[in-house]
């Protein structure tokens, strides 16, 4: 689980609900229109829906996991085992390589190994690799516009309901003690729009659209290894531009050892 997601939520959804207890209401309020409820939802992810391809829209229960669960990438032992391969290729050749990369369990860094292990051009190499990482950014896109163009939508529908909640309003007006509940649930459209807006489909647009650049940021590492073997550079110099991708605190010395902090600090220059 994403741990940042679901922290987040649960202090939001926390404030929302103690700020309402402090003004004198209750969080049961929240629910005493659900009439509103449905319309902000229904309606935002209908006209959402009108605005992106079938196929999109059918991967909403996706997008929906991707940004409560986390998929671990071992950025470290990535750049180990590309700079132990760097190092094998430049003993062996790279033909040498053969059998490692159909132990490597990511299909993407096999493939960019096994293609270097075919002996294809470095230029296409990098330009399968390139376009693989540029559709994978495609494909993500989708799913952060997605969620970007509903949270445009839900405060607009909010309004729609308010305005729908206060015409009946209106046709209650020979019954004045029935007008204030009648008030209150109308706004509760509004405050429901804004609410879904800004408390989830622009946090998980935001967080697929995190989650996005930094597995391209893994991908391009992963690219950049595969070109420094097939370049045949040092063993130490593909560790070096590899932990370029790492944070200063998680750069590695050659033995798996923290760098002291200067040295870190340079390398991310």
């Amino acid at each position: 689980m994403d741990i940042a997601s679901i922290a987040g939520l649960v202090i939001a959804l926390t404030t929302v609900i103690a700020v309402m207890i402090l003004d004198g209401g209750s969080p049961a309020e929240l629910f005493a229109a659900p009439a509103a409820i449905l319309l902000i939802f229904g309606g935002s992810l209908g006209a959402t829906i009108i605005t992106t391809p079938l196929h999109v829209a059918m991967q909403f229960p996706k997008y929906i996991m991707k940004a409560f669960l986390t998929k671990p990438f071992d950025a470290k032992g990535t750049i180990e085992l590309l700079t132990k391969l760097a190092d094998k290729a430049r003993r062996e050749g790279l033909l040498a390589l053969e059998e490692d990369s159909k132990k490597i369990e990511d299909p993407f860094l096999r493939k960019g190994i096994s293609m270097v292990v075919d002996g294809i051009d470095s230029e296409q190499v990098e330009a399968i690799m390139e376009n693989v990482i540029d559709q994978m950014k495609a494909r993500h896109k989708h799913g952060i516009g997605f969620f970007a163009s509903a949270a445009g939508f839900a405060p607009t529908f909010g309004i729609i309901g308010t305005v729908m909640g206060l015409i009946a309003v209106l046709k209650q007006l020979d019954n004045p003690s029935a007008l204030g509940e009648a008030i209150a649930s109308a706004f509760l459209a509004t405050l429901w729009g804004l609410l879904s807006a800004n408390l989830i489909y622009l946090p998980i647009s935001g967080k697929l659209k995190a989650k996005s650049e930094e597995e391209v940021r893994n991908r391009t590492m992963q690219m950049d290894g595969v070109l420094a073997i097939q370049a045949g550079e040092n063993p130490r110099i593909v560790r070096d531009k590899l932990n370029a991708y790492l944070p200063p605190h998680e750069v590695t010395g050659e033995e798996g050892e923290k760098k002291p902090a200067g040295k870190a600090q340079k390398a991310q220059a």
